[in-house]
């Protein structure tokens, strides 16, 4: 596969895509003035440490950032505050909430195929993208024709996305992240009005259930349940729209593999998970010291940032025997692609469900289901990111 991909012109800091090993497990990159950290163990080290290793980046890291941006974003958050809003939140986004989604995930997939009037289509543009936008438009109860909307001030965010760096000397970075936080925070009204409705008038979806949260007599503030439902609405469906189409891209790559999958639909899940290990859609995330810490036989010094590639780790051989091989047979398979410890991805559960039963729909619909490799398929240029923003099809029913 590593041919093809050269051909999709993958980000080039995804070398582990091409088959080419980081010299070291970390390394200290002068350019961004960021340490990176390739190896899977040392990657486990830092994601499994918070108190060392700090969730609390970008107030560190990002100039003009302020407690309005962050003030429920998991993602930034350290013990105890962590605890403590994880908890809250977790009271109203229930894995039940989450599992009793699937018959609408089927519904909607359905009636997604059932308005295609070709054979070749965009899977992203016909079905990965609009899917989880739906579910989670109905799952918050905001309006399902404001996805659009919606859509375009996420990838107004994307596109302004580049390398972070510790350092920003020519003030790029400082004005790349002053466009994605007017474009964050246009969705954060967006969701601010939704939110000051149901305080008023509750009704049966997931902001209301945010809203009424309460732990030992604690609640969400309006604006932290903005910017979890920010969160959700933006890493919900980027994740989901990434991990079936670079499924899809797999499969296709390993003929042998989508046979498999196509004779035993059992196998779905695991095809899926042998993707997020593959093609991992959130190919890094990022940490700051908190100690002087020794990585990988590395000394790392006290308030550094940390580029956790989970990426990278989840092709290291130490841990994955013939990593870069797709192979859905693979047990264990302990992959970081939805992160690990504290901060495991809170969506995880919501997009292995919809992957696996949109997947398991189109396999059901579509007697043909491969990649047109007349159109090469493009890939978000986000380095934080391994996905498809666009997966031309040819089928047949």
């Amino acid at each position: 596969m590593n041919a093809t991909t050269d051909l999709w012109n993958v980000h080039p800091r995804h070398r582990w895509l091409r088959g080419e090993r980081p010299s070291q497990p970390v390394e200290f990159d002068d350019e961004t003035g960021m340490w990176h950290i390739y190896g899977y163990p040392e990657a486990v080290t830092v994601l499994s440490d918070p108190a060392t290793y700090s969730n609390d980046v970008a107030r560190r890291f990002v100039p003009g950032a302020d407690q309005w941006d962050f003030d429920g974003n998991l993602t930034q958050l350290d013990p105890p505050e962590h605890r403590k809003l994880r908890t809250l939140i977790s009271r109203a986004f229930t894995p039940k909430m989450v599992a009793d989604l699937e018959p609408s995930i089927a519904k909607v997939t359905n009636a997604l195929i059932d308005e295609l009037d070709t054979d070749e289509f965009d899977l992203v543009d016909a079905i990965a993208y609009p899917l989880p936008m739906i579910v989670i438009a109905d799952l918050f109860g905001t309006p399902r024709e404001d996805r659009d909307l919606i859509k375009q001030w996420a990838d107004d965010s994307l596109a302004e996305r580049g390398q972070i760096k510790a350092k920003d000397e020519d003030g790029e970075q400082t004005r790349s992240i002053a466009s994605q936080r007017d474009d964050q925070r246009k969705m954060n009204d967006y969701l601010l009005e939704h939110v000051a409705n149901r305080r008023k008038h509750p009704k049966d979806d997931l902001l209301t259930s945010l809203v009424q949260a309460e732990v030992d007599g604690d609640r969400l503030t309006d604006n932290q349940v903005v910017n979890f439902a920010s969160l959700l609405f933006f890493a919900g469906h980027v994740t989901t729209t990434m991990l079936l189409g670079n499924t899809l891209l797999c499969l296709d790559a390993y003929p042998e593999q989508m046979a498999r999958v196509r004779a035993d639909r059992a196998l779905v899940a695991p095809a899926i998970e042998e993707s997020l290990r593959y093609l991992s859609p959130l190919a890094s995330a990022y940490r700051a010291t908190n100690v002087d810490v020794e990585l990988g036989g590395t000394r790392i010094p006290k308030d550094q940032m940390l580029e956790v590639w989970l990426a990278a780790a989840n092709r290291d051989p130490r841990r994955f025997t013939d990593p870069d091989t797709y192979d859905i047979s693979r047990t264990p398979n302990p992959h970081l692609g939805f992160s690990q410890g504290i901060h495991f991805c809170l969506g995880g559960p919501l997009a292995r469900l919809e992957g696996r039963v949109a997947l398991s729909i189109l396999l059901d619909r579509f007697a043909e289901l491969r990649v047109d490799h007349d159109r090469a398929p493009e890939f978000l240029t986000s380095p934080d990111f391994t996905g498809v923003w666009t997966l031309p099809l040819r089928t047949r029913r």
